[in-house]
C-alpha cells in the first residue's frame, strides 16, 4: 500500500467513513484541475467545497465535473470566467 493509501483508510477510520465510498481520483483530478487552472491553493479549498455539496446530497461526479468546466473556463488574471461564445457569437460569462 502506498503512503496515501494508508493515509486515506486511517482518516476514514477516524472520521467513520467507509473508504469504498471514496472516489479519491476524482477528488485528485479536481484539485489539480483547480490548482493549474485557478489558483494552487484553491485546490484544498475547492476538494472541501465538493465535501460539502456531497454531504448535502450532490452526486459528486455531476459537482466535480461543474467544478472542473469552471475551472478549466477560469481566467486566473481577471478573477473570474473567461468569456465564451454565446448562441449568436456574443459573449457570456461563465456556465449560461
Amino acid at each position: 500500500m502506498s503512503v496515501l493509501e494508508d493515509w486515506m483508510n486511517a482518516a476514514c477510520h477516524e472520521l467513520g467513513l467507509e473508504r469504498c465510498e471514496i472516489d479519491r481520483d476524482l477528488v485528485l483530478d479536481l484539485a489539480r484541475d483547480v490548482a493549474h487552472g485557478v489558483a494552487r491553493p484553491g485546490a484544498p479549498l475547492t476538494a472541501y467545497l465538493l465535501g460539502l455539496a456531497v454531504g448535502r446530497g450532490a452526486p459528486a461526479r455531476d459537482a466535480a465535473a461543474r467544478l472542473t468546466e469552471m475551472a478549466e473556463g477560469w481566467d486566473a488574471e481577471a478573477g473570474k470566467p473567461s468569456e465564451v461564445p454565446g448562441p449568436a457569437g456574443e459573449p457570456v460569462l461563465g456556465d449560461a
